[in-house]
């Protein structure tokens, strides 16, 4: 109240609104840019805040999906969506450009490579449109002497093999204490070996092939790159034919190689050992990537330098990292910017309008 007298005593009575506050209102059409490794959540989690805050959708799905996205458009149809809102455009890579440069379209969201990520936000840069990009990740997945070993054995085997190990969020980069290191990496490989690689329409099957050849060879290439550079193979190491690749192990990896900071996008986990919690987390930064990362302690000092210190959209402590509807998702880096889900997902392409009346 002081203030407010002040301030009306030195500016005088007529600056103060009647009425003020915020709008959040939406955009307009919305370009998604999506992936072919998970062809429905990827979208949904897209989709839906963009939706829920007023916006319309136009989908250009991955090439290699198409059926996946008419399908979309029938379930946001049959869902009681007006025609119109949820739209799939079957246009080629090369096509996206027309369609930012439209007046019409006021934002575009992508998840995938760099490389696209770089391209399409270069593009609506040009017509000065907002962007989300979800991009790669390295993720690490760091274990402490106080953790539960079994239990972040057992996680490490799932976040390292989902999809294939085709995922942006799965661990890549397994930094381990010394005094936990050598059980760990036991546990891990005999985990591995008893993994059924093979026909992913067989329940019984726990690694399927790679999407395409180009991944294999880009996979098995980062392999005996390491290899040649003195890494020691615990399982695995070379492709098995077809697009299979078997769930491989490599530890004794220097730290400063290339592959050490890039994408691994296959079954491939690269282990460290480190010192203590803050070699583990310069390691874990060390990277140009910053989706999400794991760490595993009981230890609460040890969590809060985690969760305080870990570069990244998402730091989860003795827990796989996923996304959850309830939480916004993203990375910083050159994992992306910008988010989905949650309300910070919502509030994403929609405009933060002032409202003043007198």
């Amino acid at each position: 109240i002081l203030l407010r007298n002040a301030y009306a005593n030195a500016t005088g009575a007529e600056h103060f609104a009647s009425r003020s506050g915020i709008r959040y209102q939406p955009l307009g059409v919305i370009l998604a840019v999506m992936p072919w490794n998970f062809p429905f959540w990827q979208v949904f989690r897209c989709a839906a805040p963009a939706l829920m805050a007023g916006n319309t959708l136009l989908l250009k799905h991955a090439s290699n999906v198409p059926q996946s996205a008419l399908t979309l458009e029938q379930i946001f149809r049959e869902g009681g969506f007006p025609p119109g809102v949820f739209q799939t455009l079957l246009i080629t890579a090369a096509q996206v450009a027309e369609v930012v440069a439209d007046e019409r379209v006021r934002g575009a969201a992508l998840t995938g490579s760099e490389a696209a990520g770089s391209s399409l936000a270069r593009l609506a840069g040009q017509y000065l449109k907002k962007t989300v990009l979800e991009l790669g990740g390295s993720d690490p997945f760091i274990v402490l002497p106080s953790a539960d070993l079994e239990a972040a054995v057992a996680t490490a085997v799932t976040a390292r093999l989902i999809n294939n190990g085709q995922s942006c969020i799965a661990a890549k980069r397994f930094i381990l204490h010394r005094a936990i290191a050598e059980p760990f990496t036991a546990a891990m490989t005999e985990r591995f070996r008893r993994l059924k690689v093979g026909d992913p329409l067989d329940p019984q099957t726990d690694v399927g092939p790679l999407a395409t050849p180009s991944i294999l060879q880009e996979v098995d290439g980062q392999v005996q790159a390491l290899v040649q550079a003195g890494a020691k193979v615990h399982i695995g190491g070379s492709p098995l034919g077809g697009n299979f690749y078997p769930p491989t192990i490599l530890s004794d990896i220097p730290p400063d190689h290339p592959v050490a900071h890039q994408e691994v996008f296959g079954p491939v986990a690269l282990l460290f050992t480190v010192p203590d919690v803050s070699a583990a987390i310069e390691l874990a930064n060390g990277t140009p990537f910053g989706l999400g990362a794991s760490a595993w302690t009981t230890d609460p000092e040890e969590q809060e330098r985690l969760l305080e210190e870990l570069e990244a959209g998402s730091v989860f402590i003795n827990g796989l990292v996923k996304s959850d509807p309830r939480l916004p998702f993203g990375g910083i880096k050159r994992s992306g910017y910008g988010r989905e889900l949650s309300r910070e997902g919502i509030l994403e392409f929609v405009n933060v309008k002032t409202i003043w009346v007198k």
